[in-house]
């Protein structure tokens, strides 16, 4: 059969349901294929909206994403998401044309080494350079983006995908191989939890990857351990649960951190580095570590585990409630901390002031969504806020670009996620500069046929820059800019637009929008001069508790 009949059959083998996308003259054979397999094809309007599409679906379904461009400026315009996707350990297969192969030894029109581009931002990524590789180079693929997890790359050259080949997909992959811990340093885990008299969970974005959220709840719930998420961990454990204390991902001295000060104890349960450094934490690195991942932590002087428990981390969380055959009591100074970050929240909720505070504005989301309602967060200076702030109460409810931490991730990723979730309630956050770098996306979001809020923190500037810059020279430059009118090119996208002139109507008129369905953009003016005064707060934190 053809290369590209083949290469479509070794995706459907794979379980590929939609590829996302751009298409371009060096993939009309893929396309062509394509059109007779029961693959969807998702047209987006820029291939980084694709990326993040794909980056999307695996954070949501645990399955490659897959997004495909055409050679040169196409296969270019994809690697922001997928290093996005790699970075914060999101399965995502990137599939890219390329001119054909008698050209790649020479200067050549629209010509890059794309594979030697991807190489540093992917897992693994393959040139197909005959047709007969394409069942073997497909399954590897699928393979490693499973099993690190993260990014791959295939390049597919347009005379490749004509070429004929005899071959047919590989047998579909079976379960991944997976480390497993040794049962005597179970035991040896479950002494150390009972010995010590502040330990404490801090739980990563490696809980949702496992799917082991239920497991971590019983085992919290029988120890009585204190829980601390990564910003990518928010949902592992519900905020309104007693042992939660918050969620930290700032570098300042916030609240959460006084919890970790004075752990003496610290059960990592898939926690990546990426999601919040070891240094920020544990900087001469004399707490005591117990490593429960799907692998092998990465060599840091600040995160030396005194026992490693590899493998599945649900099997690793049941095997150690059976050794804890004990509860322990939650420490006054652990509550204390959980006090002080529920209070934060709850200071802002009855705030009329305008320019909104961020504080109130999240406050405001939150009681518009239900539990397993879904927000997407851009990057910015809303971010801190909402990894700070936002109460998640399930898993996979919130999602947020961290590892790359990428401008520009939330409305791909909110289209994606009320594509594949139309039940749930969607509401993405942005940034004025996130929402406008890949705003073309509201015509796929609209055209797909998709229900989701995007609230837009309107400050004219890009605000996380200017508090960064005034913190370290107390003056700011090259972060102010101006905005088109938001509500007009809502409009012009056939989604509706909504100017926010008070802070008391933003809470209604978006519970008006999500029961409503359809797209809709909220232009919320944002007072952040907050950022300064939570600077001037954590600095003169100290951790009397």
């Amino acid at each position: 059969m053809k290369g590209s009949d083949l290469f479509v059959k070794c995706l459907e083998n794979e379980g590929v349901e939609y590829i996302f996308g751009v298409p371009g003259e060096e993939t009309v054979d893929l396309m062509d294929s394509l059109s007779r397999s029961g693959i969807k094809f998702i047209v987006t309007r820029h291939e980084q909206g694709a990326a993040f599409m794909a980056d999307m679906y695996g954070r949501m379904t645990h399955r490659p994403g897959v997004c495909l461009a055409t050679l040169g400026p196409g296969a270019a315009n994809l690697i922001t998401g997928v290093a996005d996707a790699q970075l914060d350990k999101a399965p995502l297969v990137a599939v890219t044309g390329q001119a054909g192969l008698e050209k790649t030894h020479k200067e050549s029109h629209q010509y890059i080494d794309m594979v030697a581009m991807f190489r540093q931002v992917t897992a693994w990524n393959s040139r197909i350079t005959r047709p007969d590789f394409i069942p073997e180079i497909i399954h590897k693929a699928f393979d490693i983006a499973i099993d690190r997890p993260g990014s791959v790359h295939i390049e597919l050259p347009e005379d490749i995908a004509t070429e004929d080949s005899k071959k047919e997909p590989l047998f579909k992959r079976g379960r991944p191989h997976m480390t497993m811990y040794d049962e005597q340093d179970l035991k040896k885990a479950a002494e150390m939890i009972r010995e010590s008299s502040m330990p404490l969970i801090l739980a990563g974005n490696g809980v949702f990857r496992g799917e082991a959220a239920s497991e971590l709840r019983k085992f919290v719930t029988f120890s009585g351990l204190p829980v601390v998420t990564t910003f990518m961990g928010k949902g592992a454990i519900p905020a309104d649960d007693e042992h939660y204390l918050g969620s930290m991902g700032i570098k300042d001295r916030d609240h959460v951190m006084c919890g970790m000060e004075m752990a003496d104890l610290v059960i990592t349960v898939g926690y990546d580095y990426v999601e919040y450094s070891p240094r920020s934490w544990n900087p001469d690195g004399s707490k005591r570590i117990i490593h429960i991942h799907s692998d092998h932590p990465e060599t840091d002087e600040s995160y030396i585990p005194d026992i490693i428990l590899p493998g599945n981390i649900r099997q690793a969380l049941s095997g150690l409630n059976e050794q804890c055959d004990f509860k322990k009591e939650m420490p006054e100074r652990f509550s204390k901390v959980r006090s002080r970050m529920m209070a934060e929240l709850e200071d802002f909720k009855n705030d009329a002031s305008f320019p909104m505070k961020p504080q109130k504005v999240i406050y405001d989301i939150r009681e518009c969504l239900s539990r397993n309602d879904i927000l997407v967060s851009d990057v910015g200076a809303h971010k801190l806020w909402i990894g700070r702030l936002f109460p998640a109460y399930e898993a996979n409810t919130v999602f947020i670009s961290n590892g790359l931490a990428s401008m520009g991730f939330a409305l791909p990723a909110a289209t994606l996620a009320s594509f594949l979730k139309p039940e749930r309630r969607v509401v993405a956050v942005a940034g004025d500069g996130g929402f406008l770098m890949n705003v073309q996306e509201l015509e796929t979001a609209v055209r797909l046929g998709c229900s989701l809020a995007m609230v837009i923190f309107n400050d004219s500037r890009y605000g996380l820059i200017e508090w960064h810059e005034k913190r370290k020279f107390d003056q700011s430059t090259g972060t102010d800019f101006t905005n088109p009118d938001f509500v007009r090119l809502a409009d012009s996208f056939g989604a509706k637009g909504v100017r926010i002139e008070n802070a008391e109507e933003f809470r209604p008129r978006l519970k008006e929008a999500l029961n409503a369905g359809g797209v809709w953009i909220f232009d919320v003016r944002v007072d952040y001069s907050e950022n300064f005064r939570l600077t001037e707060k954590l600095s003169s934190n100290v951790c009397e508790l």
